[in-house]
């Protein structure tokens, strides 16, 4: 299951950040295919995820915008980047967040079926997540924008998918087996007269 999510997710926000969200401040994150647009809970939250000098004012020095181990921007010059992030970036990721629940939905209920399962399986794909985005940004997510996004894609993912469970399991129904009167005569076998 967090396979498919984040194969969704890898097939629906690059071509979505590349539409909608600014280029140049793309560029600085290492652009819309970055890994970080996925796992980094802070690109969600429209937080800068660089890091301030030690013992300077953090939003006043940058160490710089880092891809592929070259420097692309180290701060406050003249057509660089000014430490910044696009606020649209967020909105962008939440809505793939919403929209690849859709997707979660349809993997639930092919791959489970079970509606008593649908929970646990969406519940731990989210902690899963938790623990990564913790993993990747090294630092627990304390953005209110963050949880909201996380608990919506949960509360639509259980619920929708244990509903539509629910309904193939009643349109299937119970498929009992008439009573055969061979059952009774399975103790004595053939040594039972029959006339």
């Amino acid at each position: 299951m967090q396979t498919l999510h984040y194969l969704t997710l890898s097939v629906l926000v690059p071509p979505l950040l590349s539409i909608f969200a600014d280029a140049g401040a793309l560029v600085f994150e290492g652009g819309a295919t970055n890994v970080g647009m996925i796992m980094d809970w802070r690109e969600m939250a429209g937080r800068p995820t660089v890091r301030g000098m030690q013992g300077e004012d953090r939003w006043d020095a940058y160490y710089g915008a880092w891809s592929g181990g070259k420097q692309l921007g180290s701060g406050w010059e003249e057509g660089r980047w000014d430490g910044r992030t696009d606020p649209m970036r967020g909105w962008v990721i939440a809505f793939s967040w919403m929209i690849a629940s859709f997707a979660d939905i349809y993997y639930l209920c092919i791959l489970i079926r079970r509606p008593r399962l649908i929970l646990d399986f969406a519940l731990t794909l989210a902690f899963s997540h938790l623990v990564l985005t913790t993993y990747y940004s090294a630092s627990i997510p304390t953005s209110l924008f963050f949880w909201l996004v996380i608990f919506a894609w949960s509360a639509t993912t259980v619920i929708i998918a244990e509903q539509l469970c629910v309904k193939r399991e009643m349109a299937e129904g119970l498929i009992i087996s008439p009573p055969r009167d061979e059952a009774d005569d399975l103790e004595m076998g053939e040594l039972l007269r029959r006339d």
